[in-house]
């Protein structure tokens, strides 16, 4: 099961900044790269940003119907992955192996 959490610039939460996808029980993340202008794998990142304080108010947890919606408005267009494009990215870390 994936867990989907909408973040933002600021406590006041008008427009979501950013999106992560998890599988907390793998140990698993990806989030939208605005730099890279794409999906990126990159579990400690996630993490780092959950469990800030500081960041308690930027960020919710969402479902993903909600995530759906959202995500091309962060992406610039790009939608969220399906889940099982989420699950490829998950079990090979964000790095594949050649020709895979």
């Amino acid at each position: 099961m994936y867990h989907y959490y909408a973040t933002y610039k600021t406590s006041a939460r008008d427009a979501p900044a950013g999106i992560f996808v998890m599988d907390v029980a793998g140990g698993h993340a990806m989030l939208w790269d605005h730099w890279a202008g794409a999906w990126v794998y990159d579990p400690a990142l996630v993490v780092r940003f959950l469990d800030d304080h500081r960041n308690e108010d930027r960020q919710r947890t969402i479902d993903r119907e909600t995530a759906e919606r959202i995500t091309p408005g962060i992406t610039g267009g790009e939608k969220l992955p399906d889940e099982d494009t989420i699950a490829w990215v998950f079990r090979w870390e964000g790095r594949p192996p050649q020709g895979d």
